[in-house]
Parts: structure tokens; C-alpha cells; sequence
């Protein structure tokens, strides 16, 4: 997944030679071949409803299809994994050039029968980000 904010349709192209990818488009996201990437995406994976979006204030005016369990989002780049009404809520944080003086971080989500377990790491240092990971029995 990826919450937007890509940068280059490289990294797309490259991000599909090691796993399926569904991205959304961010607010940095402003030339043509951002066009067809879009703003919001509502899927299934593994039987978990997962609602992908960049920007979370938007669930505000627009919010998630009813039944989502993760909400993924970015915008901010600062990572953090919250648990609301049984949903979670996540913002894996920026893999690319470092922003501000937040980590450089992703996040790996683990979907195993009724479990799914969600971890956001810190990519220069190889460790899970402290206090960042959560389980949800579905």
C-alpha cells in the first residue's frame, strides 16, 4: 500500500516488481501521471474491509466505507497506529527522504485467520518504532 505523496511514477513501477500495490494519490502528487492514481481506495485483503486514503482529516466530510477495519493514511509522514470503535487506524510514516525530523519508516500488516497484527518500522535503523504495533482480533 502506499498513502500517497509518491514523488515519480518510478516508484510505483518499482514498488510492483516486489508486491501487489494499490496506492493512493497525495497532495504532492500533482503531475500527469498522477492523474490516474486515486484519491481514495476501499479494498479487501485476506477478507479484511481496508479503506486507504492520504489525508485522514477527509474522513471527516467523507468517511471510510461502514465495516472498515484499517484505515491507512499519510499526509502527516509522522507514523502512529491508533485503535478507534474496533478500527485501526495507521499512518506507516515516509520511506523516502526524511521529513522534518520524523523517522524514516513503513509499516507491515500481517493478516493471519482472525488476527491482524500491524508493526511500523524504522528503515535506517532495521527495528520496530517503539509503542508502534497493535493486534485486532477481527
Amino acid at each position: 500500500m502506499h498513502a500517497g505523496d509518491i514523488g515519480a511514477s518510478i516508484i510505483l513501477r518499482e514498488l510492483r516488481t516486489l508486491a501487489p500495490l494499490y496506492a493512493v494519490r497525495g497532495n504532492n502528487d500533482t503531475e500527469a501521471w498522477a492523474a490516474r492514481i486515486p484519491e481514495r481506495r476501499a479494498l479487501r485483503l485476506g477478507g479484511l474491509p481496508i479503506h486507504v486514503v492520504h489525508d485522514q482529516s477527509e474522513l471527516a466530510e467523507r468517511p471510510a466505507p461502514a465495516g472498515s477495519r484499517l484505515i491507512i493514511f499519510g499526509h502527516s509522514h509522522k507514523p502512529l497506529i491508533e485503535a478507534r470503535n474496533g478500527v485501526l487506524l495507521v499512518n506507516p510514516g515516509s520511506a523516502g527522504p526524511r521529513r522534518f525530523r520524523l523517522p524514516i519508516a513503513a509499516g507491515e500488516i500481517e493478516i493471519r485467520g482472525e488476527r491482524l497484527h500491524v508493526r511500523l518500522w524504522e528503515l535506517s535503523t532495521r527495528r520496530p518504532l517503539p509503542g508502534l504495533s497493535a493486534m485486532l482480533v477481527l
